[in-house]
């Protein structure tokens, strides 16, 4: 079973695969641009790796829902391939000499880079997935560096290996008219078993286990990415039980109050002020005075990195562009967004002008009909269309439009 057959076609899965979630990846980073200077800025234009970045569009509103569940599902049911192409190839990772000439030292190290590279990105990836961050140091930049000399290494690898799996899967549907003892012996033969024992399952055998793996992993997370009855199939990816709670705030949380470290005194009636600065210095507004602005409706859903996602909810509240306004912005700005929030990351967040233009871009003050609940942000949250749920920013504390 194990041979340069069984490996190609493994290897023309991964093709198309890795290079969807490398797209899906670099846009989900497009989309929240976290903080990974010097190397790549938060600005578009800014850093090595920054060349790519551009002002997030807020059309169609389900545009990041779709792009992050993409990435997250068809990573996960991915990893039976990369398991099965790993087992593949394990002969030519122990062959000796180590190094036969220059070009096969350097095929050798991209190789060393690529299987190391696969296991950490898949790994990082489904452990932020379950949000259990066991890593060293933030998720967003080792993912994201990783990312990149992983891709650097495929690419190398696809170059030199991509010809010899096409000569190789031509020569599997070849000998399907020849006696076995006529075909042509194929390229990287080294991977075959030199003694092997006797069959106890065959290569068509084998495609289907990995295929029935894949398949059983994308049924048990594709789910999240849905409303409705399908919700509850997603038995592999967070948040995939009942939604909590019930009424008007009965729908997913990432990160309750007492995780951010929310007091709750800084949140009351008393207290609370919405601190909105710019061109005209600064404007203070108390949840009471936002209230007496003019209030305006959306249905928007919330979409987070780690593939999960909530139905569309009615939030009204105050449009970031009127706010813009109050501090001499007729034309939208860019906007930091700061946080009560004490523990984890994003406690800032960057909105571009775009995206405070929109009509349905809020600072939300109820949902569905009622107040916030404290876990949903309240006293006052942004949400935008389009947006990650990183940068629907809860537990709003101050605004600071300009150029960022």
């Amino acid at each position: 079973m194990r041979g340069p057959r069984f490996t190609a076609v493994l290897g023309i899965v991964l093709l198309v695969g890795i290079t969807v979630l490398f797209v899906t990846g670099l846009l989900s980073y497009a989309a929240y641009n976290p903080n990974l200077s010097p190397v790549n800025d938060q600005t578009p234009d800014k850093g090595i790796l920054g060349f790519y970045l551009f002002s997030w569009p807020t059309n169609p509103y389900w545009l990041y829902r779709l792009n992050q569940g993409v990435h997250v599902t068809l990573g996960i049911t991915l990893i039976p391939v990369l398991l099965a192409k790993l087992w593949s190839v394990v002969p030519r990772l122990f062959t000796l000499p180590p190094a036969r000439s220059l070009a096969h030292a350097l095929e050798r190290i991209s190789l060393l880079l690529l299987v190391g590279g696969a296991l950490f990105q898949f790994t990082t990836g489904v452990l932020n997935v379950q949000l259990d961050y066991v890593f060293p140091g933030s998720f967003y930049t080792l993912h994201f560096y990783g990312a990149w000399v992983f891709f650097a290494a495929f690419v190398a690898h696809v170059a030199l290996k991509l010809p010899t799996a096409l000569r190789n899967l031509r020569r599997l549907r070849a000998e399907k008219a020849e006696k076995p003892e006529n075909a042509e012996k194929p390229e990287d033969s080294d991977l075959v078993t030199p003694r092997p024992a006797e069959p106890t399952v065959s290569r068509r055998g084998a495609f289907g286990l990995v295929g029935g793996a894949s398949l059983l992993l994308f049924a048990t997370s594709v789910g999240r990415n849905f409303d409705g009855p399908l919700r509850q199939t997603a038995l592999l990816t967070p948040h995939g039980g009942p939604e909590p709670g019930s009424g008007p705030g009965g729908f997913q949380i990432n990160k309750t109050a007492a995780y951010a470290g929310i007091d709750t005194r800084e949140t009351t009636g008393d207290t609370w002020q919405l601190v909105v600065t710019g061109r005209t210095g600064d404007v203070r507004l108390s949840r009471e005075d936002l209230l007496r602005l003019p209030l305006h409706s959306a249905a928007l859903p919330i979409a987070c990195v780690e593939g999960w996602s909530t139905s569309d909810q009615w939030w009204r509240g105050v449009r970031l562009r009127d706010l813009a306004a109050l501090v001499g912005y007729d034309d939208p700005a860019d906007v930091l967004v700061e946080s009560l929030q004490r523990r984890g990351a994003f406690r800032r967040a960057a909105l571009r002008a775009n995206q405070v233009a929109d009509p349905r871009s809020l600072l939300a003050l109820d949902v569905n009909g009622e107040p916030l609940t404290l876990d949903h942000g309240y006293p006052a949250r942004i949400i935008v269309p389009a947006a990650p749920g990183v940068l629907n920013t809860k537990w709003v504390a101050r605004m600071t439009f300009g150029d960022l």
